[in-house]
């Protein structure tokens, strides 16, 4: 016997006992982003490593530690993508979807980071998104966040999730504030720990970030960026508010949220979770107007956000506890020989035909008839439908109860979907 291969670290399989919760998710996500107006699109999980070198940054963790990166056979250097944005800004520009248009996205899949696995957080992992282009103003913001919300109430998990939200202002407002950062950090150059001193030369907002707790009393003292905003940046955000407002949307403002990147303008926002441990934000996102001429593209602004499928997976667990597939509606059992298996699968078939959506278990393995009843209750559904030698010679199948005290009844093929659709809802 050969040696055992597993997994990848970080790698994990979905195992069909956990399957219910994400197929709950997939079908909330693809039933209400249509209802928003937002179309699917599908990017591949390979591009090429520029892109995100050029989105991301190269001197992010991401970039610098995180990517799977490896060479083709042609010498180009490819990535598995770490994020998705980059991925359809790359497809606006190169099918011509962003120029003089209005586009709203949305994706779902497997994303790739090489860090610490732990719970919430994988090496693959999933996401789901939304993504605007052609529309500036707080109002299409506005509606990310409400159509995010919509699926937290949709998916039962909305009384776990606080929203936070803070404003970058312009181009001039942040290059404004960062200069304030860099002059209040370099007076305490000596306390930064060492991830914090590389950040003030290249991106002193991420230092805003931190979870040194040694650093937090010199973070909360730092300028707060809503207060140095323009008289236009503070009226975009106002309007945001008073929209979330009228829509029941209760937020917390975080002057300490922030977008490291310089393309990132005007909201950004995160949804938040206490029951999720260290890995808090479930959903995060924002105005980024600049990305799209940084990917090489006619400017354009954009705004949208992502969400990590674990994450959301983990809070619907947390609210809803486990969710199952659902069981079979019946479970075929054949009776008499073996042979008869060929004429019980040809009135399978037609079932199949004609009661669309109708769960039938059938089974193959020609054991006894009591060994299939078992497997039959075991499979949790509500009836078996029996088909033996008289059934086929009659071509009519026999309904026997799993779960109710009824008696076993008999009926004609042609007559059997419209009883089944009766029975289960159909």
């Amino acid at each position: 016997m050969g040696q055992t291969i597993n997994s990848i670290r970080g790698m994990h399989d979905i195992l069909p006992a956990d399957i219910g919760a994400w197929h709950l998710l997939e079908d909330t996500i693809r039933q209400t982003m249509p209802s928003y107006g937002y179309n699917e699109i599908r990017t591949p999980i390979v591009e090429k490593t520029d892109l995100f070198c050029r989105s991301i940054g190269e001197v992010t963790d991401i970039v610098e530690k995180e990517m799977y990166t490896f060479p083709d056979r042609n010498g180009d250097s490819l990535s598995l993508r770490p994020e998705n944005t980059a991925s359809c800004v790359r497809a606006g520009i190169e099918h011509g979807l962003l120029h003089n248009s209005i586009q709203k996205l949305w994706y779902m899949g497997p994303m790739f980071r090489h860090e610490r696995p732990q719970k919430g957080r994988y090496r693959q992992f999933h996401q789901f998104g939304a993504e605007v282009f052609g529309v500036s103003g707080p109002s299409i913001e506005a509606e990310l966040i409400l159509l995010s919300a919509r699926l937290w109430k949709s998916l039962g998990i909305n009384d776990l999730l606080k929203l936070e939200i803070n404003t970058l202002g312009d181009t001039e407002d942040r290059t404004r504030y960062r200069d304030g950062l860099v002059q209040y950090f370099e007076r305490y150059k000596e306390d930064l720990d060492q991830e914090s001193l590389s950040r003030l030369e290249r991106n002193p907002l991420r230092i805003l970030d931190s979870k040194n707790p040694n650093m937090q009393e010199m973070i909360e003292g730092a300028p707060s960026l809503i207060d140095m905003v323009s008289d236009g940046s503070r009226s975009h955000f106002d309007l945001l508010q008073e929209v979330l407002a009228k829509n029941g949307i209760t937020y917390t403002l975080n002057s300490r949220l922030v977008r490291g990147l310089d393309y990132y303008s005007h909201t950004v926002f995160e949804w938040v979770s206490t029951a999720l441990g260290a890995q808090g934000t479930a959903c995060a996102g924002g105005r980024y107007d600049g990305l799209v001429p940084q990917l090489g593209g006619r400017p354009s602004p954009g705004a949208g956000w992502a969400s990590g499928v674990e994450r959301v997976l983990l809070l619907i667990e947390h609210a809803r506890g486990k969710i199952h597939s659902p069981a079979p509606h019946a479970y075929l059992v054949v009776g008499g020989q073996k042979s008869n298996i060929a004429g019980a699968l040809a009135i399978a078939e037609r079932l199949h035909d004609d009661a669309h959506g109708f769960r039938l278990d059938t089974d193959c393995t020609g054991g006894s008839v009591k060994a299939q009843f078992k497997r039959a209750d075991k499979s949790g559904a509500k009836i078996a439908i029996v088909i033996g030698e008289e059934e086929i010679a009659q071509d009519s199948v026999s309904i026997k109860f799993l779960r109710e005290d009824k008696p076993q009844e008999t009926v004609a093929v042609q007559d059997a979907s419209s009883t089944l659709k009766a029975l289960f809802g159909l």
